[in-house]
């Protein structure tokens, strides 16, 4: 079975890691291909993701770069198209719920070939997020929706989905956690920085809704600022979060040098590196999908700074609560995670590191991969 495999934006190599190591371990089976649509293009920034995750290089690189929500997908959709008229593939992968992933899945469906979803069936119940559309569109068309938990599925059913088409695989992120956690746990960046386990909170804050808007922005700045009078807060400041920063003059609330203190920023980080500080955290605060799921698979506690969340297994069955972007809710969240003990959670069903031989295993099982 000939298989495109796409990746788009840093989150889903993480996802496409493991499916490509359990696919090439099958050769006899299958002809993996790996795409990147170049939809992240800091160079840097996915080299780093490509080593740490052992990612073979790209076999296709589009390399479409940035532009509107429209022009992104539309290029993508293009160029996507071209390779599968070229490389007549039997099925598309496609992982996650950024741009790539819906246009990829258009581009094949238009031409006959079937599409597998790999985290299909995550909702949030907000159609202003686009992410929330890319899923709902992607898993509308899709042949395969290889979903990460039960609630997943039973939202896809919601939707008219046929449930043979519906595979509760487990959360690949996961595999990938399993996997490098030891790796990660050898670096030294937080003995470097002066810090121990549980010593320290960890932030990511990427979301146009919350750097975009101004007041957002300086609410939850402020917020952070008041937290880490207790605990201080490594912030990785991403490209997007950084000009925003510095375009509405909100640099007061940052902490730069080699000191951790205050809300301290630190350039963006591998997967290695972030696997690394975020095991070790004592809190963690998110805009993040991802590292919803991947705190609760650590057992380490993460305020989603968001008013909802498309992953709602990570807070019923994990260390994940929601709690938007008021600043004084934000505190209050954060000041009773620190006044209590950390309590161990059994992870969510299925996030046991073994979700990739589990698509694989699907996909060698089946007789509808002709188009």
């Amino acid at each position: 079975m000939k298989i495109l495999n796409v990746v788009g934006a840093r989150p889903n190599f993480v996802k496409m890691g493991p499916i490509m190591e359990a696919l090439k371990s099958r050769p006899d089976s299958f002809e993996p291909i790996l795409v990147h649509t170049g939809q992240h293009y800091d160079r840097a920034l996915s080299d780093d993701f490509f080593r740490d995750l052992e990612l073979p290089r790209p076999d296709i690189e589009l390399n479409v770069g940035s532009g509107s929500h429209a022009q992104q997908t539309g290029q993508v959709m293009m160029l996507f198209e071209e390779t599968c008229l070229e490389v007549k593939p039997d099925l598309v992968l496609v992982v996650g719920d950024v741009n790539s992933t819906l246009a990829c899945s258009i581009a094949a469906k238009k031409l006959g070939i079937n599409v597998a979803h790999v985290e299909a069936g995550l909702r949030c119940g907000n159609r202003s997020m686009a992410e929330e559309i890319n899923r709902l569109c992607t898993d509308s068309i899709s042949d395969y929706l290889f979903t990460p938990d039960p609630m997943a599925g039973e939202n896809l059913l919601k939707e008219g989905i046929d449930k043979e088409r519906i595979h509760f695989v487990g959360n690949v992120m996961i595999d990938s956690l399993f996997k490098y956690k030891e790796k990660a746990d050898s670096l030294d960046y937080k003995s470097k920085l002066g810090l121990s386990n549980k010593e320290y909170g960890l932030v990511t804050l990427h979301r146009a809704s919350n750097v975009d808007d101004a007041s957002v922005l300086e609410g939850i700045l402020g917020a952070l600022r008041e937290i880490s009078d207790e605990l201080p807060l490594i912030l990785p400041i991403h490209p997007r979060t950084k000009k925003m920063v510095e375009t509405y003059g909100l640099e007061k609330y940052l902490e730069y040098g080699d000191n951790v203190r205050g809300v301290w920023t630190a350039p963006p980080l591998g997967y290695l590196e972030f696997l690394h500080v975020m095991a070790g955290a004592r809190l963690v605060l998110t805009d993040s999908g991802g590292i919803q799921e991947e705190t609760t698979a650590l057992g380490v506690p993460c305020l989603t700074l968001r008013n909802d969340t498309e992953r709602p297994i990570t807070c019923i069955q994990g260390t994940n609560s929601v709690v938007g972007t008021d600043s004084a809710v934000i505190v209050a969240a954060a000041k009773q995670v620190l006044g209590s003990s950390l309590a161990a959670k059994e992870p969510p069903e299925k996030w046991d590191g073994k979700t990739a031989n589990r698509i694989v295993d699907v996909l060698s099982n089946s007789s509808t991969v002709a188009r």
